[in-house]
């Protein structure tokens, strides 16, 4: 395969260190040099572990999933949860046996973590056969710290964040030829207060919509039936741009480009969610009637501490307008358990709210303390094993609601995009998230499909419906 070098707005610069490690690459071994990248955490980091792969394909890597053939191993990581950083040092420590075994192994850490300079300090001091630790500020710099290292360079550390912006043109490497992400903007401005997000991704930035524009029609016309719109906060994308552009006006703008594709986005922070938003994703025909709104508690009070900016009646008038312009709507959540301060009383105030709403699912955690965030500094006096019980009991509320949800499903019709097939076993995915199970050619995989449901046991079964 031939790179070009040249083309692109990615940096020039980085483009030339790219082709600098090409050529060490080829002089150095008669086979591709392979890379292996470990992503954990949010669709985001996903998302940014294409552009890695990207990245690492233009400097004339190979894939594998194995790190004992790897010559590159690289860890995109969260900060997100304490369980998420004790998995990555688990991972990063896994690999220290491999690079003994293969001579000129390069081993590195990127992501949320290595934005944090008490992360940084630990790979420096326990970590020394780590080469490369960079944060989410100079991710596109990634050629150039690749080549610094096959050049003799010592280890490096890199995690300025002040100067962060919008690099466009970063090479990408999707892996899934059916679904694909598009970033819309980066980082966060709302400071909630148990959140490391700002710290770690920094203030927003919006790209501008042409970019946007360009790279969904690019996706769609080589195949995509899916696209995944990203932010920390898609619902405040256009601030600092100088177009009259906000993230309804972006919706619709994406909806016009012509194929047979659907839209998704995620996440929406409830107190930028507008009616504007809601009736862009009424009347587009490519928007999926589902909606991820994170409402992390039912307690006003703990709204309060948690800075989230609104009260659980302005969440549920949210709700309730939606409904009101899409019946069919479905919602998903994240809700936090046991925040610093958090009563019983507080806890019911949120299993109300989840009965109220009826979510489709919810991703539920109990508080994780991340340093650096006001909330860890916050009185915590209720034990773990008591936030415990609280999280067990709104699993099973939600599983109730859930399991209720899906059943209701039996004898309708619901379009199904279909991701993958095992045997003449068809399985794909609603318009709500909802797994469905059909039998069928396997020449179907990447279509969507009408699907009469017509059972349920642990997931839904249905027929294609012919037409």
């Amino acid at each position: 395969m031939q790179y070009d070098f040249e083309s692109g707005e990615y940096s020039a610069e980085q483009r030339a260190y790219a082709a600098r490690v090409y050529n060490i690459l080829s002089d150095k071994r008669s086979e591709k040099c392979k890379a292996l990248v470990v992503t954990f955490g949010c669709q985001q980091n996903v998302s940014d572990s294409q552009r890695i792969r990207g990245m690492l394909s233009l400097m004339g890597y190979d894939f594998t999933e194995k790190a004992e053939e790897a010559d590159f191993i690289i860890f995109n990581t969260c900060a997100v949860r304490e369980h998420a950083e004790d998995r990555v040092f688990g991972n990063v420590g896994a690999v220290k046996k491999y690079k003994k075994q293969r001579k000129g192994m390069i081993i590195a850490v990127c992501g949320c973590m290595a934005q944090q300079d008490r992360i940084i300090e630990k790979f420096k001091t326990s970590y020394p056969y780590v080469d490369i630790v960079f944060g989410t500020g100079v991710s596109d710099r990634l050629p150039e710290f690749v080549y610094k290292k096959l050049t003799g360079s010592k280890r490096i550390f890199e995690n300025e964040l002040s100067n962060a912006s919008v690099k466009e043109g970063v090479p990408i490497n999707r892996d899934d030829k059916i679904k694909g992400f598009v970033p819309v903007m980066y980082g966060c401005d709302n400071f909630c207060t148990y959140c490391i997000v700002p710290y770690v991704r920094g203030r927003e930035r919006s790209r501008k919509p042409e970019e946007i524009i360009k790279e969904v029609t690019d996706m769609v016309n080589s195949g995509y039936k899916e696209v995944m719109l990203l932010g920390q906060n898609v619902n405040s994308y256009g601030k600092g741009l100088k177009e009259d552009i906000n993230f309804a006006k972006l919706l619709r703008m994406v909806n016009d480009i012509p194929g047979d594709f659907r839209i998704r986005f995620m996440t929406s922070h409830p107190k930028d969610c507008t009616k504007e938003l809601l009736l862009a994703m009424s009347e587009c025909e490519k928007v999926e009637r589902h909606l991820h709104l994170p409402v992390q508690s039912g307690s006003d009070r703990i709204l309060k501490i948690m800075n989230r900016k609104y009260t659980a009646k302005d969440y549920l008038s949210l709700i309730k307008t939606a409904r009101e312009l899409m019946p069919d709507i479905s919602f998903t959540s994240d809700i936090i358990v046991g925040f610093p301060g958090e009563t019983f009383e507080d806890y019911l105030l949120t299993e109300e709210l989840v009965k109220e709403v009826e979510y489709s699912s919810l991703f539920t955690f109990i508080y994780s303390k991340r340093n650096g965030t006001p909330a860890a500094t916050m009185p915590d006096p209720v034990s773990r094993a008591e936030k415990g019980k609280w999280f067990s009991r709104l699993l099973a509320v939600q599983d109730e609601i859930g399991l209720r949800l899906e059943k209701n499903k039996i004898g309708k019709t619901l379009r199904v995009l279909i991701e993958s097939e095992n045997d003449g076993e068809l399985v794909g995915k609603a318009a709500d998230m909802s797994d469905v199970t059909t039998y069928g050619d396997p020449s179907l995989v990447g279509t969507f499909c009408d699907v009469k449901i017509t059972a349920y046991d642990r997931g839904l079964t249905g027929e294609i419906i012919k037409k």
